[in-house]
């Protein structure tokens, strides 16, 4: 697949039995969310896994079975007896086998030798991939690489400080900023979200709506977000529910009052 930016829809997969049972924090959602955001983009999905063998295979087929599928995967790349990533790639993208990929071990072999690793063949396993892959070397932690496959699969370490420089590293190879970013109008009424529903069901194509109804004390409020790439149509479509919120005397507020960021 040629990437396509206009079309491409972004999944973070998450590995880690460690994140489930709460021994640790995920922060992968959180940097590569905005990361794809700053750039134009947005997450379309994102999941987090046990270190399951099968499952891993089964969501990396699915998530590959999304039109125009990008994914980043988080964690099982490295040579443990946990560490399933490499081969659920294989069986999942591939013909199920792994292949020693020479550039691959001569970065490991250099690292291991400033780092005086003992046992040096568990590490260079990490050498063994899929067929077809490259690598992401952006790591200042270790220099141990990560890889991808077919220009829109990147897998990365589960440690932060590896996996993001690598993510950064596959973002601007592939998917450099977007000239036409999203753009987004936001403002909070003081009414119930069924009051709002006629305007949202004529909204033109290339508008797209988010509605986040909430209850206070003072009473009900709903949050109108408008976001799309053409300018003018926001606008346009942003324009008619003020007009129509003037018109039937419901209050507002220009924003979203339950974050502050317009």
């Amino acid at each position: 697949m040629k990437n396509n930016q206009s079309e491409a829809k972004f999944f973070a997969l998450i590995i880690g039995t460690e994140i489930l049972n709460r021994r640790r924090n995920d922060r992968h959602f959180d940097f590569l969310s905005r990361e794809l955001l700053e750039r134009g983009y947005r997450l379309s999905g994102s999941f987090i896994i046990e270190d399951d063998p099968a499952l891993i295979v089964q969501t990396l087929k699915f998530l590959a079975s999304q039109p125009n599928a990008v994914v980043f995967t988080f964690g099982g790349i490295g040579s443990t007896p946990d560490d399933h990533t490499r081969k659920a790639a294989a069986i999942a993208l591939r013909d199920g086998r792994l292949i020693e990929l020479p550039e691959a071990r001569q970065i490991i072999e250099e690292h291991l030798k400033k780092m005086q690793v003992p046992n040096r063949q568990y590490p260079l396993r990490m050498a063994e991939l899929p067929r077809g892959a490259k690598l992401l070397t952006n790591n200042p932690v270790n220099g141990m690489p990560g890889f991808y496959m077919d220009d829109r699969y990147f897998f990365t370490p589960g440690f932060p400080e590896m996996a993001h420089p690598m993510v950064r590293e596959a973002l601007d190879r592939f998917f450099p900023p977007r000239r036409d970013k999203s753009v987004r109008k936001s403002l909070t009424a003081l009414t119930r979200e069924s009051a709002l529903i006629d305007l949202m069901e004529k909204l033109p194509e290339g508008v797209e709506l988010s509605s986040l109804p909430k209850l206070y004390s003072d009473g009900p409020r709903v949050i109108i977000s408008l976001s799309g790439r053409d300018p003018r149509k926001v606008d346009e479509a942003f324009g008619t529910f003020i007009r129509a919120l003037e018109e039937r005397g419901i209050p507002y507020s220009l924003g979203d009052e339950t974050n502050g960021d317009e």
